[in-house]
């Protein structure tokens, strides 16, 4: 069955349960979404759902955009994202909200991680760094020697150094759904997700069991 929604993360909270215990619980606003599009292997060679989340002004979109959402009259939406799914039990212009999840189900959330900008080996990949005395000056962050000499005299694709940090794509899997809140369409899950508070995130059915 199909489960997933798109959502904007609003932040971390705790929750306590029932011993007193305290849980790093995240809370992202997810959904309403629009089903936009249902691609089947007859015609698209696999089958997937296509979500709309979050309505604008129409300006905000281009032609063919708007075109392909009055398909089935619905409005202007700000991101589109696809799910693949197997055994799919939604039709094109339905309506789908938090409601879809039950607390105790376990859910992969993916997002873009925050953008660190260029960073430096120690900070990027926790290099040790130089030492800080015996004649050392101005090194202590430095990455080092980076390749061999004549041969190959160059520095290996891939090779850990310096370089922008962040900004990936980045899934948190098996978290626990914690709190659904039909109503303020908010849903809570067990610990971190990746991204800035307001960025958009995808909630799907964890692959993991």
């Amino acid at each position: 069955m199909f489960k997933g929604l798109n959502g904007k993360k609003i932040g971390m909270t705790q929750i306590f349960d029932e011993n007193g215990a305290a849980h790093p619980v995240t809370l992202i606003e997810a959904g309403p979404c629009f089903v936009t599009q249902i691609r089947t292997m007859e015609t698209e060679g696999y089958s997937a759902v296509q979500l709309g989340y979050e309505e604008v002004k129409p300006k905000r979109l281009a032609g063919g955009e708007l075109g392909h959402l009055k398909r089935n009259n619905l409005p202007p939406l700000k991101y589109l994202r696809e799910f693949r799914a197997k055994e799919i039990q939604v039709t094109e212009g339905d309506k789908i909200d938090v409601s879809l999840f039950a607390v105790g189900e376990k859910v992969d959330v993916s997002g873009i991680s925050k953008g660190k900008g260029f960073a430096g080996g120690v900070k990027r990949y926790h290099f040790r760094g130089g030492p800080k005395t015996h004649g050392q000056s101005d090194r202590l962050r430095a990455p080092g020697s980076r390749s061999s000499t004549t041969t190959p005299g160059r520095v290996f694709k891939g090779a850990r150094g310096p370089g922008h940090m962040g900004s990936d794509a980045v899934t948190a899997q098996n978290l626990k759904v914690v709190l659904v809140d039909a109503e303020r369409n908010v849903i809570g899950v067990n610990g971190s997700v990746p991204g800035a508070r307001g960025g958009l995130v995808v909630i799907k059915e964890s692959r993991k069991v």
